[in-house]
């Protein structure tokens, strides 16, 4: 049984930093690629960050390019997303999902995604 772990959300001042975990079981993490998406109250699932099983390359949105850094330890079966200068737009429950090398399709794409872990919140006040 495939399970994604989030954690390390919680409530920040704008200008502030969190870095967010998630601890995957039940895959061969190496085979996967990872990514980060949230989804804010009212708001559609937006993709954030993901990184690639193949090289560790990394992909950000235009509003995560530059304030976060997705980052993987395959050892550990973990990945994480560093966040900072937080703005209160940021404010939302963030999301890991898994993306597995045999499949095709996007990274920005919420359906090519296999599984999903049950989320964090985040808030940013201002």
């Amino acid at each position: 049984q495939v399970q994604l772990e989030e954690s390390g959300g919680g409530w920040v001042q704008a200008g502030g930093s969190l870095t967010l975990s998630c601890a995957a079981s039940g895959l061969t993490f190496g085979d996967y690629s990872m990514g980060w998406f949230r989804q804010g109250s009212g708001k559609a699932r937006e993709f954030v960050a993901a990184i690639s099983w193949r090289d560790a390359s990394t992909h950000y949105s235009d509003s995560a390019r530059g304030r976060f850094a997705i980052s993987r330890d395959n050892a550990k079966n973990t990945v994480n997303l560093q966040m900072r200068s937080l703005k209160p737009e940021d404010t939302a429950v963030y999301v890991c999902a898994a993306f597995s090398k045999f499949r095709t399709g996007s990274y920005y794409v919420p359906t090519d995604y296999e599984y999903w872990g049950q989320g964090t919140q985040v808030t940013v006040s201002s």
